[in-house]
């Protein structure tokens, strides 16, 4: 059967490549151009699967995505890491001294800051997805318009790379996850990390104690990011991801968090995309 996944942006962009090397050539894509989308599409039941983008190593966490799998009980079922590189393109027989107007998704722009110091003639304008960019410039045939996407956009909508790579920090990864609306993905003994979700009483040494438990019941904490409660001043939910060699020491933490910890949620148990 095949599967129908659902990616935020179009064809040639950062999820539609973690898409294929997760699940294969054989899927049925639907695009979204909103995360919210993406969700609800998965809530209606009209696809299989999402593709999200987590966290960036440059520009940390996409908080609200957190938000839309915790409040949507959703599960992540798997993990994707993804080397982000940065070109920008345009329609054939161009050069970068052409180039009038850059459009493109604020996350793109900012890792990007360097290169357009250089090229200070080129404005810079906000856009929704960098591949949606390419596609544009490809039916309306913008001269003097570039793209700033991957190399399967450019493969796909004919456009001419004119500078490869532009991100400031080289070394850029996103990490994806796979999320579902059930958390029966694989067998307990291929497990082993696991993203948590939990609240704690705004006194002293409560999440210290809670970090105490992960490590007597030798877990390792890979990330921890904290996220208000809008209807609770000054209260927080932690979101972590704990990574570990045997199941049951995990099983074991588990049932101590969920009684130390309030509201006790377990988002995902998956295998480790970095072992």
């Amino acid at each position: 059967m095949i599967q129908s996944i659902a990616i935020q942006g179009v064809k040639g962009s950062f999820h539609h490549i973690v898409a294929k090397q997760y699940f294969g050539d054989q899927v049925a894509l639907n695009e979204y151009l909103s995360f919210d989308k993406t969700v609800q599409s998965l809530l209606d039941a009209d696809t299989d699967a999402v593709v999200m983008a987590l966290e960036n190593s440059i520009a940390g966490s996409i908080i609200p995505n957190y938000a839309l799998i915790d409040t949507h009980n959703l599960h992540i079922v798997g993990e994707q890491y993804l080397d982000i590189q940065h070109h920008l393109m345009a329609l054939p027989n161009q050069s970068v001294n052409d180039i009038k107007e850059v459009y493109s998704h604020p996350m793109a722009l900012l890792q990007c800051k360097t290169f357009f110091k250089k090229h200070a003639h080129i404005k810079l304008i906000e856009d929704k997805d960098t591949a949606e960019v390419a596609q544009r410039i490809q039916e309306q045939k913008l001269s003097g318009v570039a793209a700033i996407a991957s190399s399967l956009a450019a493969e796909l909508f004919e456009l001419e790379i004119l500078a490869e790579s532009i991100q400031s920090i080289k070394q850029n990864e996103t990490r994806f996850v796979i999320v579902k609306r059930t958390n029966s993905e694989i067998p307990e003994a291929d497990i082993n990390k696991a993203s948590l979700k939990f609240e704690l009483e705004h006194k002293r040494g409560s999440l210290a104690a809670l970090l105490n438990v992960m490590s007597d019941c030798k877990l390792n904490l890979t990330k921890i990011q904290s996220l208000p409660k809008i209807e609770t001043p000054w209260k927080y939910a932690f979101f972590i991801d704990v990574t570990f060699s045997n199941y049951e020491d995990y099983k074991k933490a588990k049932s101590i968090m969920n009684i130390m910890a309030e509201d006790f949620k377990v988002l995902g148990e998956y295998k480790n995309a970095k072992p």
